[in-house]
């Protein structure tokens, strides 16, 4: 069995300089949610950067810490 996570949406406004992501919060397994309070969107790099991974759970959560390593790296 795989857990599963899903939709992610982002909208940006180019005369307005800002951004928006949501998502559905919830984790599947096949057909059933499983949990429908999961965090796929978070504010990493001391909260300056807003970042959301839509996908397998376990490679988001790996993703999120990837990402803010070469935030700090770069």
């Amino acid at each position: 069995m795989q857990f599963h996570g899903t939709t992610i949406i982002a909208l940006r406004s180019e005369s307005e300089r800002k951004a928006v992501i949501a998502s559905d919060g919830q984790a599947t397994m096949e057909n059933q949610i499983i949990k429908s309070t999961t965090r796929k969107v978070r504010r990493i790099y001391d909260e300056k950067v807003l970042a959301g991974f839509a996908g397998a759970t376990a490679d988001s959560l790996t993703l999120f810490e990837r990402f803010e390593g070469k935030l700090k790296e770069y």
